[in-house]
């Protein structure tokens, strides 16, 4: 099993921000931009350069005299291409894997769905600065730019007041105290979310809600306690009472003295459920202490498995009745979505990494949103590799992108899905 230092680690790297990459240079069009969001021409009406009707000739005239009176036949113009730029920081950079991950699935997408398309991966520096000049320049060039890839280079962008072309920011931008970020009219961010996740978690957990207060319970890690914060914020709009308290680590592991005064509390409050915004490792230390039968929820980084289940020994039976959210791509194989596309090529003897599974389906996703755009779909759903997606980009207008995720329950030591999902 990995320590919960080694998986808090990746996962704040991995989700929370400083993500890295590399590229592959397509030739991009010479044509000017073509604009994506123009309204069709109205079904039903000729068209300013239809064809004529064909000359009546007499009868009996051969094919041959019909055609030569009629003239060449004129096959409509193809539509020029739409250019779009995937941006990721330098494949040589700290984060490497990370983005190459993003990149993968990326391309894995476009290769089964790429009809006028064209597209160019802009290779970027791995600071905020760098990504900003980047993109800059690909708005310049592209009709749809997707990226950036961290939390701290999506808020430059946003606020920088230069996004003129459609984005799909692959990250969630960094919270303005409270609230999120405003996103500019033709920017959607389609990152995946521990903050969402643990929203999506409240909206559950108030659907099936019991009396008595709440625990939502992290450490010091920062996303963790960014888990925990958004839980309460809304809870508390859904009107739950909820109480966040932060375990120490001392040698990577929850404190003994810290879990033990958690039992106490438990024992004479009696809450009605336990958020855990943990790790799987940190949910089992906690579950034994508290513990089986208080019902736990959590988000999907308490789910340490990809769905390649070669290793009898991966299971985690001391979280049986633990409640999550994870990704279709992490829970369901037999998924229409989910079985079109393949799992990314791993070495006989390594362990897939369930971080960078999420950011491989994190890479389709995103490119059946760009496409969806390209093809001038103001608003569509998408059963997605990551979830439900709702995505709405109107010219002019506001965007909204929305991400349901699977509901799970861990039996026989796996999480597997709900049958009943709100």
């Amino acid at each position: 099993m990995f320590t919960g230092s080694k998986k808090m680690t990746a996962y704040a790297a991995l989700l929370a921000g400083l993500l890295a990459p590399w590229m592959v240079a397509l030739p991009a069009a010479a044509a000017d931009s073509v604009p994506l969001l123009a309204q069709a021409a109205t079904p039903g009406l000729p068209s300013a350069t239809s064809d004529p009707a064909p000359l009546a000739l007499p009868p009996g005239t051969s094919p041959e005299m019909q055609s030569a009176a009629n003239g060449p036949s004129m096959a409509p113009p193809a539509a020029a291409p739409i250019r779009m730029a995937l941006l990721l920081p330098s494949r040589t950079g700290a984060f490497g894997a990370a983005a190459d991950a993003v990149r993968t699935g990326f391309l894995t997408a476009y290769s089964r769905q790429k009809e006028n398309i064209q597209l160019a991966i802009v290779e970027t520096g791995d600071s905020a600065p760098d990504m900003q000049r980047a993109y800059d320049e690909a708005s310049g060039k592209y009709d749809i730019v997707v990226g950036p890839l961290s939390r701290s280079a999506v808020t430059a962008v946003a606020q920088s007041g230069r996004v003129s072309k459609p984005t799909v920011a692959l990250a969630q931008p960094d919270m303005n105290g409270e609230a999120d970020l405003q996103l500019p009219a033709q920017m959607l961010a389609v990152g995946l979310s521990i903050d969402e996740e643990a929203r999506q978690v409240a909206n559950w957990v108030e659907k099936e809600k019991a009396p008595g207060k709440i625990f939502a319970i992290s450490t010091n890690i920062a996303w963790q306690k960014r888990a925990a914060r958004s839980f309460q914020l809304r809870a508390r709009q859904l009107g739950l009472q909820v109480e966040t308290l932060e375990l120490s680590t001392p040698a990577n592991a929850l404190s003994a003295p810290g879990l033990a005064q958690l039992a106490k509390r438990v024992e004479q409050e009696k809450p009605a459920l336990i958020f855990v915004a943990l790790d799987a490792a940190q949910t089992v230390q906690l579950r034994s202490a508290v513990g089986n039968e208080l019902p736990l929820y959590g988000t999907s980084q308490i789910n340490p498995y990809t769905l390649k289940r070669d290793n009898p020994n991966d299971k985690l039976p001391e979280l049986d009745g633990v409640r999550l959210v994870d990704i279709p791509w992490q829970l369901q194989p037999d998924n229409v979505a989910v079985a079109r596309y393949p799992r990314p090529a791993v070495n006989d003897n390594e362990r897939p990494s369930p971080d960078l599974a999420r950011l491989y389906a994190l890479g389709i996703d995103a490119y059946r949103v760009a496409y969806g755009i390209a093809q001038r779909q103001s608003g569509f759903d998408i059963d997605g590799v990551t979830g439900r997606l709702t995505v709405n980009m109107i010219g002019g207008g506001t965007t909204y992108f929305q991400r349901q995720e699977t509901q799970a329950v861990y039996q026989d030591g796996w999480p597997v899905p709900m049958a009943d999902q709100y």
